[in-house]
């Protein structure tokens, strides 16, 4: 598994392995109780700095993408547990300002309607 960070963006680096991780349980690359490699491992293919995957791993388990075992390693959280943990209401007001935005900038309400459609059965645990 091999990511594709970039040292230039204004966007810390944890957080795009964060995004990174994100988008590969998204897409079920990474499915539930697989195991991530480990911060050391993952640290010399990125040739960064362990406490930055470390940070990244602590934040993803506090949203609820991940999980510990202490000794055996962080593992994908089922999607179901996500919901609980996640701040519905902060995903909403993101979500609001990206749609708000979108139709600022003149993309037809029923391309958003399409968009949300053909996303929608890609979403695994997503209610449609």
């Amino acid at each position: 598994m091999m990511f594709e960070l970039d040292v230039q963006s204004r966007k810390p680096i944890y957080e795009q392995l964060m995004d990174k991780f994100k988008e590969l349980m998204i897409n079920e690359v990474l499915e539930e109780h697989n195991q991530l490699p480990s911060i050391r491992i993952l640290a010399q293919e990125l040739t960064i700095n362990p406490n930055t995957i470390q940070k990244a791993y602590k934040q993803l388990e506090s949203d609820g993408y991940i999980y510990t075992l202490p000794g055996k390693g962080n593992f994908v959280a089922p999607p179901k547990s996500l919901k609980n943990s996640l701040n519905e209401e902060k995903i909403r007001n993101e979500l609001a300002k990206v749609l708000a935005e979108a139709l600022y900038i003149g993309i037809d309400k029923h391309e958003i309607y399409r968009l949300v459609k053909e996303i929608s059965p890609l979403a695994k645990g997503g209610d449609s």
